[in-house]
């Protein structure tokens, strides 16, 4: 079944290009020319995404953002035509996934592929199971960078460099790794980092995981050697 696209704007120039470039990728496309039709269209037919201009008659983006965050969860992606940050903040303060500058040389190819991103997100974890490490407790989604810990997301997101140490430890548990291997890992461009270093980010990556799991002990201790990651 082809994914719905809303697309809520009141220049008819991107309604056009965008909503043809969209259903060329295979995408089916409701089309709104102000914040209220698309509220009312969206509430009665249902996206899989929304793609909003910021400045609308009748019901800014913002706005419509604001309602359609009290029923639905689906990804949005702003538009915006100025230059300063504060909308683009705002809008992902009420709880837009992305946005897209429309000035300076507006890309329809840029927020296709933003779309993407975002409708990935949303695929079961069975269909991104190449990118799908589970160990034990641990589930580590190479791609996005995401890492659960008994069916719970991390409160506190691993870093890349954290998020790097744990696929190295997870990926053969029980075997110890020392610390200048697990620095060459998360370092490999950097020759002047102390291997000690490692000591620190195994600390603040314990920290992370006690958030959700106050026994947690997977990441085990060998003195005088390294780390290894143990299944509980």
């Amino acid at each position: 079944m082809n994914k719905i696209i809303a697309l809520v704007d009141d220049d008819r120039n991107i309604l056009t290009s965008v909503s043809m470039a969209l259903e060329n990728e295979g995408f089916k496309v409701d089309t709104y020319l102000d914040g209220e039709s698309a509220y009312i269209g969206m509430s009665r037919n249902p996206p899989n995404l929304a793609i909003i201009d910021l400045k609308m008659p009748k019901m800014t983006g913002e706005e419509l953002l604001e309602k359609i965050r009290k029923k639905s969860s689906i990804p949005v992606i702003l538009l915006t035509s100025k230059d300063e940050e504060v909308d683009e903040l705002l809008g992902l303060k009420l709880g837009a996934d992305d946005y897209v500058k429309k000035s300076g040389g507006f890309s329809t190819k840029v927020l296709i592929e933003r779309v993407k991103v975002q409708l990935r997100k949303l695929e079961p974890k069975q269909s991104q199971s190449k990118n799908v490490i589970s160990v034990g407790k641990l589930t580590l989604d190479t791609e996005q960078l995401e890492c659960e810990w008994a069916g719970k997301v991390l409160p506190d997101k691993l870093t890349t460099t954290e998020f790097k140490i744990v696929l190295e430890l997870a990926k053969r548990p029980g075997v110890v790794k020392e610390r200048a291997f697990l620095m060459s890992v998360a370092y490999r461009q950097d020759d002047d980092v102390e291997d000690r270093t490692i000591d620190s980010h195994i600390k603040r990556i314990r920290k992370k995981f006690k958030k959700i799991d106050a026994n947690f002990s997977a990441i085990e201790t060998r003195y005088g050697s390294g780390y290894r990651w143990n299944i509980n």
